[in-house]
């Protein structure tokens, strides 16, 4: 038996006996400790028709053409719901790049890798099992990948401030498995950064992983991706 569904029990069992004490004990071994962290400011406008609506003076189109590096503040978080809560895992150091041609969108390119070494969701029990043999195997596939193949509304025109919904379709590589996914993301540029966050849904059998199942705890099929990125030049 693994040491994180032994912990499980044991949680049971002091939760029975010991009330408050339990709860605490459930909560280490069980429960949620990461928050995830958005990396684009909520007071920024949106691109399209509000962003041309507005009575402020419009900014300048941005020169975005070129390539941007990830920077060390990216994290990605994936999240598995239980019959408890929503548990959130964060992944990182991130790598890779994104490189925008406005001109010829056929030039547009992006690739990205985490090391799964760095996956945290505030137990290290749960982390180690989550990166052993059962799940993600880490020891002989340290990372993950995704290499857009085509990018959906991108737009033309980047203006500070303003942020830009579109879509990434490309492929998610876990456990040397590829899958074609497609994350609704948005990206703003912020000074001398681009900022883009992004969301997939994928499945345990996605990757050859069973759903993961305790004596207390059930969880659901589907494990939601997430990216909070931050590029430079």
């Amino acid at each position: 038996m693994n040491k994180w569904k032994l912990a499980t029990i044991i949680t049971v069992i002091v939760i029975a006996a010991g009330g408050g004490i339990g709860y605490y004990a459930y909560d280490y071994y069980a429960g949620n400790h990461v928050e995830i962290k958005d990396v684009i400011s909520a007071s920024g406008s949106s691109g399209g028709s509000q962003a041309a609506s507005s009575s402020a003076t419009p900014a300048a189109p941005a020169d975005v053409n070129g390539t941007w590096t990830i920077q060390s503040a990216s994290e990605v978080y994936f999240s598995v719901t239980t019959s408890k809560e929503t548990v959130n895992f964060s992944v990182k150091p991130v790598t890779g790049s994104w490189t925008l041609n406005t001109a010829d969108p056929a030039q547009n390119k992006a690739e990205g890798a985490v090391e799964l070494s760095g996956l945290s969701s505030g137990n290290g029990q749960r982390d180690n099992h989550i990166k052993g043999a059962d799940y993600l195997q880490v020891e002989q596939h340290p990372k993950a990948t995704f290499t857009v193949k085509s990018f959906e509304n991108l737009p033309k025109e980047w203006k500070a401030g303003v942020t830009e919904s579109f879509k990434m379709t490309g492929t998610l590589t876990v456990r040397g498995i590829p899958k074609d996914v497609t994350f609704d993301a948005k990206a703003q540029l912020d000074g001398t950064q681009l900022k883009l966050e992004g969301q997939t849904v994928v499945t345990f059998e996605d990757y050859g992983m069973k759903n993961p199942h305790t004596v207390v705890l059930s969880a659901q099929n589907d494990v939601a991706v997430q990216l909070r990125l931050v590029l430079g030049k």
